[in-house]
């Protein structure tokens, strides 16, 4: 009931961990698997939802609304047939359910199957003639069989039904913008966005209105208010940084695809408009570096050797110019042969002043970007964890390391606690003030606990004077020493630990997190230009955009970032040795794998993590990116959507990306 609830109020990370706990419990109930399935759909995680289904049909195969949901998933994952199959399992108990013949129509639309779509359509109508999403949903059929007539006469329909639906003023709008109807389109997206002001599509699709009314102004403004919602909007972003280029506020447009490039690194339309800005404010050098990454991607762009060309030669760089020139000559000769032997067509201006966002043809990088029909509404809360998470931009970056600490901060969502005989023992036997905590998440200490840290220093100290071979005591003086960040002497403690107790698995662990620590806040000493193994010359650039050539350095034959990580190293594997079923240390092992780039190790630590706990749900997450990184894309979502169901809401962010 509780997870309902949760559900209820789109919690749906939080829903999931409720009705993973009833599974766990009661693992024969159809019910949990049902609205487990619910939530997981309303995160786009569309192959779980699918599995959750599958296993509440096992235990009830008259669960209808699985059926249902089922479909919905299969549909979204473009498993059409098998998603015609649900939903006419569905149709058989409830032959009258208008959510279900929408969809089995929309199906068969994707199948090509006009005719049987037409037929549930007409079911549909029967049943129930007033249902507005119908009327919208064959609208569609009707664009996509391009009988545009019969599309704007649903659109019609369904606004003289319902008059306060804004979606079916949207679409008409975005009908009306393709015909050239601009003062038509112009008043149907107002009254979108009256009905909906929170819908981002609407006021980028009105901007695009507002253009081709010559109304630069109000276009501006309509992106400008998108940007105010999302800040991360790329199609706002890119669309008011060409809007900003075509009236010469070159700095500001530069800002936008800046922001752009930041979002998508590898937007090449993206790098080419920068690159003509750059080019049009006089940094000419920022514009061939923009531009080099375009030509990287797409080597047959002769327009950018031609633009190239003309940059090198205004940086008095004649050869170089000479060189571009003739390469964009015969980029452009092998063109017209492939077109003359019908194996391409040669680039034309694009008849439309827009493109949608999936068209990434480098010949329309100069076109405004559309809302099309797939653009979804975001999510309207400002929570990190509420609401469909999957629409925000998280970043892709590992789970941190586990630490011993005192302290740790909760997560918005609650993840599963794992239990560590090693750690346990500890706790009972040092005879620590503190309870030691195993986390990923660390707490900052305030400046009242870093005083009484220093305090607990000095008692230790003492006590140390009157009984200098207690390996607890000095254990319990590096804890102190590492939480005010005195490596130096947390490390020298740790170490007089082990020379005492050499079998005492967590000084090695203590010891290796202290050396990743120093690592971090020491950087140089595993500076990537140390990894040759060469004592050569290298010269450095300066991190000034011209490169100027500084002094050369001596490149150790040995790098410090080799000699930091294995040590680290060493002091896990001797974890691992003494206590094979420490989890953690695998997992802790893995992130110096992956930072090395050797993801297969990284894998097969994960992995092992994951057998000793198997619901170790930060070993699932990284696993999956490792997989990613190597290109294993499915085992790698499913690492993922077991993360996210155990907790992780970023998970969810990177699925529905990578899907």
């Amino acid at each position: 009931m509780i997870g309902r609830n949760a559900l209820y109020f789109e919690d749906y990370v939080l829903a999931i961990q409720y009705f993973n706990q009833v599974v766990a419990s009661k693992p024969y109930l159809a019910d949990p698997y049902y609205y487990r399935g619910v939530a997981k759909f309303m995160l786009d995680d569309y192959k779980s939802a699918e599995e959750d289904c599958s296993s509440c049909l096992e235990r009830n195969p008259y669960y209808i609304a699985a059926y249902q949901l089922r479909g919905a998933a299969r549909q979204n994952q473009d498993k059409f047939s098998e998603a015609a199959e649900d939903y006419a399992k569905s149709l058989e108990f409830f032959p009258e359910d208008k959510i279900t013949l929408v969809n089995m129509a929309i199906v068969n639309v994707e199948l090509k199957q006009y005719d049987l779509a037409e037929q549930y359509f007409d079911d549909l109508f029967k049943l129930f003639p007033d249902y507005t999403p119908g009327y919208l949903s064959r609208g569609q059929m009707n664009l996509e069989k391009g009988d545009t007539i019969k599309a704007l006469a649903d659109y019609d329909k369904a606004i003289e039904i319902d008059p306060y639906t804004a979606q079916s003023f949207s679409a008409r709008g975005l009908l009306y913008y393709q015909q050239n109807e601009y003062n038509k389109a112009l008043a149907d997206l107002d009254e979108a966005i009256r009905l909906d002001p929170f819908f981002e599509g609407n006021y980028i699709n009105r901007g695009l209105v507002k253009y081709n009314l010559k109304d630069l102004r109000g276009a501006m403004a309509d992106y400008d208010k998108v940007i105010d919602l999302d800040e991360n909007s790329y199609i706002a972003r890119f669309n008011r940084g060409l809007l900003r280029a075509q009236v010469a506020d070159n700095n500001r447009a530069i800002e936008d695809f800046t922001k752009v490039i930041e979002m998508e690194p590898e937007n090449t339309i993206a790098y080419l408009n920068r690159a003509t800005l750059n080019a049009e404010i006089g940094d000419f050098n920022a514009a061939i570096n923009d531009l080099n990454v375009v030509l990287e991607v797409h080597p047959d762009f002769f327009t950018g050797y031609y633009m190239r060309s003309e940059w090198k030669r205004e940086l008095n760089d004649l050869r170089g110019a000479e060189k571009d020139y003739n390469l964009a000559r015969n980029e452009e000769n092998n063109m017209r042969k492939r077109v003359a032997a019908g194996e391409t067509k040669m680039a034309s201006a694009d008849k439309s002043n827009v493109r949608e966002e999936t068209d990434t043809d480098i010949e329309k990088f100069n076109l405004l970007v559309v809302a099309d029909k797939k653009t979804e509404e975001e999510n309207k809360y400002k929570s990190e964890t509420r609401g469909q998470v999957q629409n925000r931009n998280a970043d892709v970056k590992l789970e941190p390391k586990f630490v011993l600490t005192y302290y740790d901060r909760s997560f918005d969502v609650e993840r599963p606690v794992y239990f560590l005989q090693t750690l346990e023992d500890g706790n009972n036997g040092l005879g620590l003030t503190w309870k030691l905590r195993m986390t990923n998440n660390e707490a900052s200490l305030n400046e009242l606990q870093i005083q009484t840290h220093f305090r607990s220093i000095e008692n230790y100290n003492k006590r140390l004077k009157e009984d200098a071979e207690n390996a607890s005591l000095y254990f319990g003086r590096g804890m102190d020493h590492l939480l005010v960040q005195d490596y130096e002497k947390a490390m020298s403690d740790m170490n007089r630990v082990i020379e005492m107790r050499p079998e005492m698995t967590m000084a090695y662990f203590i010891r290796a997190v202290i050396r990743s620590k120093e690592a971090e806040i020491n950087p140089e000493q595993i500076n990537e230009l140390t990894d040759q193994k060469s004592t050569a010359d290298v010269t450095l650039p300066s991190r000034s955009t011209d490169f100027k050539v500084v002094s050369p350095v001596k490149v150790p034959e040995l790098s410090a970032r080799k000699l930091t990580y294995d040590a680290i190293l060493r002091d896990y594997d001797k974890v691992i040795s003494l206590d094979p079923a420490f989890f953690y240390a695998y997992y802790n092992r893995a992130e110096i794998y992956s930072m090395e780039r050797d993801y297969n190790a990284a894998i097969a630590d994960y992995t092992k993590a994951i057998e000793l706990n198997n619901r170790f749900a930060e070993a699932y997450f990284n696993r999956g990116l490792s997989r990613l990184a190597i290109g294993q894309s499915e085992a790698g979502l499913d690492d993922l959507r077991q993360a996210g169901e155990l907790g992780i809401v970023e998970s969810y962010s990177i699925i529905k990306r990578m899907q």
